[in-house]
């Protein structure tokens, strides 16, 4: 617009030079830049998050069969190219020792490590240590140079090796060159495609406006109770990690003050979120410890800022160091500086018979973090990583003095101390539990190296398959048998649900599969107290039926339980006038009571279930720091459900008269256990007002509005379909006039997906 522009105002007339009179000349903003919905509204349900990481962002497509890819691949050979590269070296981030074993068991370690046990969340499973905040944690330093490192080999097998499967084999390998029998190696990992918006890491941030203060994100005064050696010191569940943007502890102590029996309290309470035991705990360390070094030649902040807000021609690297070559000599990491041994790059007790033989005593790294070199100046000397024929002092962290100091820790060491080979199998088995965590059961293993004789109580072992199935005949005439028995259809329906809806997709443990719904701990939960008499008249008539049979086939209590949901949701849906037939798969198995960890389950132990509209005495208000509907959306995530599962099954279940309690909470209908969808045209209908019935809003109560008479009553995780924006939209068009038999429609289809989310026998 060259126009000449007269401006009938003031008469000013002056040329525009391909300015619109109209403005927008001035660009402020793009898509994602805030502020967004979270820093206008950041009190409101993230029910997007049920979305992350969809298959539209997967590259490889739908179709794509990682299984089968995988198990084309001729694992001897790609591990000894794996190996190959190990000890060698490149110019751009040469090697310590001429092998970068070390630095892939760093990696594979804090990928795997992530894990936590109070929801299953983290680990190497998904390779989410690629992406943020994970890829740009301080304890994650310099784990983008290791996977630039190996980017060769994941080039060369492409979709046929993830990035998870890589990252862990190479530390297997890394660990096999120096000697370290391995326990064995599962495929399987499927990768992530996109950064994790949603895992709570930690109370603590960072001022995004100010770079420099990322330092600060090792951090732990938000996440604690108490200090460390106090009665009540307790860390914020679900997290794992002592300390913001950290794996584990901070290696220089609590405080970074050197206390190592402090640290020890740490390290206790951090590996036990992570599922490890004492014995485990200290193979860990002390096996880790065994190779390579740590770095910390350049002070902290003197490093250039982590990936993710590392400058666009960094293309993607971090931590970028200024002094000298930038690496070898000059690499920094933690801050702390030094080998554990005189033999870095080998398997032996070297590292436990330093520890102990020496006196320790507290010195500074050039970066001027806290660490510990030996008293004794004729203490033996590890050869530098770099400078040939340079010998450098012994170093040992706080962490690591936290071995000897701790009495219960103590006594792990000498054993191992006294027996090489014991030590040797515990760090094997302990590395193998760590890196293969969270993926679940065996059936999930891809390869070769496979464990599958070994029944290991971590991965929740079912016996295998010992009789035929039930065939659809048999189906039929049990379906009717269980309902006969006189169980209520919403008690059938509560208890398939109670077994399946302990399944978390984030570690692939609970569900259906296995019966515990029959065993300790999960028959004892206060959630599962009306299932007890299900569960009883169930196994009745699974001793009936399989008494009656002359050949090999039998039925499970485990497909039992499912298939009696299936029949009562059958009869509920025809009642309301859908026909429908709710998938069933037979094929599951019942577990023992000796092969169940009881304590290990109990973390999946609800707070708060609002599928089951339960909260625990514990959760009587919401000044947990979180709210009952939050804690809904999470374990929806749980289940991998979408919006539109959430909300249907919670319809259903609603309908059926599924509360752990009997309660009339959200059961918005006067035809209970028939499958309506009367919970969302009462829900939806401007017909009601909905009042508070405690002081804390954690109750309601639903008056009609003409005559002021209560018609219902309701929690907040009833509320929160027709409060939430999102969620309301879905619960409309199953309350629309032609929302009925759509509602049915996705219920079933989410039902199945809930009662098949732990089938890893078959391919669903």
């Amino acid at each position: 617009m060259n126009d000449m522009i007269t401006d009938k105002t003031d008469t000013k007339t002056f040329e525009m030079e391909g300015k619109c009179p109209f403005g927008g000349d001035r660009i402020g903003g793009s898509l994602g830049v805030p502020p967004q919905l979270s820093e206008w509204y950041p009190n409101r349900l993230k029910v997007e998050l049920l979305h992350q990481n969809g298959p539209q962002a997967n590259p490889l497509g739908d179709d794509f069969d990682y299984a089968e890819a995988f198990n084309k691949i001729d694992l001897p050979t790609l591990k000894q190219e794996i190996k190959s590269f190990l000890t060698s070296s490149v110019a751009w981030w040469p090697s310590d020792y001429n092998n970068y074993g070390p630095q892939m068991i760093r990696m594979a370690w804090h990928a795997a490590g992530t894990y936590r046990i109070a929801d299953g969340r983290g680990g190497a499973g998904e390779a989410r240590q690629r992406f943020a905040p994970i890829s740009s944690w301080w304890d994650n330093g310099n784990t983008d140079k290791s996977r630039r490192l190996i980017w060769p080999i994941k080039q060369k097998y492409g979709a046929a090796l993830s990035w998870g499967d890589l990252m862990v084999l190479t530390g297997n390998c890394a660990l096999e060159i120096m000697g370290f029998p391995t326990y064995g190696f599962g495929g399987g990992r499927h990768d992530a495609w996109e950064a994790d918006n949603s895992t709570y890491w930690g109370p603590e941030v960072w001022d995004p406006k100010d770079i420099s203060s990322f330092d600060s994100m090792v951090t732990r005064d938000k996440r604690w109770r108490g200090k460390n050696g106090d009665a009540d010191y307790d860390l914020e569940n679900p997290l794992g990690a002592t300390h913001q943007a950290l794996i584990y502890v901070n290696p220089e102590g609590p405080y970074a003050n050197g206390d190592a029996l402090g640290s020890a309290r740490d390290i206790r309470i951090s590996f036990s979120r992570m599922a490890m035991n004492d014995e485990e705990t200290v193979a860990l360390i002390a096996g880790g410890h065994a190779f390579g070094k740590s770095h910390g030649m350049v002070k902290a902040d003197e490093v250039g800022p982590p990936p993710e807000i590392a400058p666009i021609e960094a293309m993607g690297l971090g931590w970028q160091n200024p002094k000298g070559t930038g690496f070898a000599e000059y690499t920094m990491t933690n801050g702390i500086e030094g080998s554990w041994t005189p033999n870095p790059t080998r398997w032996d007790n070297e590292y436990l018979e330093n520890l102990f033989k020496f006196d320790w005593v507290q010195t500074k790294s050039p970066a001027g973090a806290l660490q510990w070199t030996p008293s004794n100046p004729d203490a033996p000397k590890t050869p530098d990583a770099h400078v040939p024929g340079k010998m450098n002092p012994l170093m040992m962290m706080t962490t690591d003095i936290a071995l000897k100091v701790d009495p219960e820790y103590r006594k792990v060491c000498e054993k191992f101390l006294g027996d090489f080979d014991a030590f040797t199998q515990a760090f094997s088995k302990a590395w193998y539990k760590l890196t293969h965590r969270d993926m679940g059961p065996q059936e999930r293993y891809l390869g070769v190296e496979k464990k599958i004789e070994d029944d290991l109580l971590w991965q929740d072992p079912i016996p295998p398959l010992d009789h035929d199935l039930v065939d659809q005949a048999d189906m039929t005439g049990l379906k009717q048998q269980i309902l006969a028995t006189g169980i209520s259809r919403s008690d059938l329906v509560f208890t398939a649900f109670s077994a399946a809806v302990t399944h978390r997709s984030s570690d692939k443990r609970g569900g259906a599969n296995g019966g515990r719904l029959a065993l300790a701990p999960q028959k004892d939960w206060a959630v599962n107290r009306r299932t007890v008499p299900v569960i009883a008249a169930l196994q009745g008539v699974m001793a009936d039926f399989n008494g009656k049979q002359a050949g090999g086939k039998k039925v499970s209590l485990a497909d039992l339980v499912v298939l009696g949901g299936c029949a009562a949701l059958g009869k509920a849906a025809h009642d309301a006038g859908v026909e429908t037939e709710l998938p069933f798969t037979p094929g599951r198995r019942d577990t023992t009571q000796e092969l169940t960890d009881i304590e290990m389950f109990e973390w999946l132990k609800p707070v708060a279930d609002g599928f089951r509209n339960y909260l625990d005495d514990r959760f009587d208000d919401i000044s947990q720091g979180v709210s009952p509907e939050e804690m809904f959306l999470d374990k929806a995530q749980l289940l991998s459900l979408t919006s539109p599962e959430w909300v249907a099954l919670v319809g259903g279940l609603r309908a059926m008269n599924a509360n752990h309690d009997g309660s009339k909470h959200g059961i918005f209908t006067n035809r209970p256990g028939v499958l309506t969808n009367d919970f969302f045209t009462v829900l939806t209908s401007m017909n009601y007002e909905w009042k508070k019935a405690d002081p804390k809003g954690m109750t309601f109560m639903l008056d009609d509005r003409a005559t002021g008479e209560t018609r219902f009553t309701a929690t907040r995780s009833d509320l929160v379909f027709g409060s939430n924006s999102q969620l309301r939209a879905v619960a409309e068009v199953f309350a629309g006039s032609d929302g009925h038999e759509r509602f049915v429609k996705v219920f079933v289809k989410a039902w199945n997906k809930v009662m098949m989310l732990d089938r890893f026998d078959i391919k669903v």
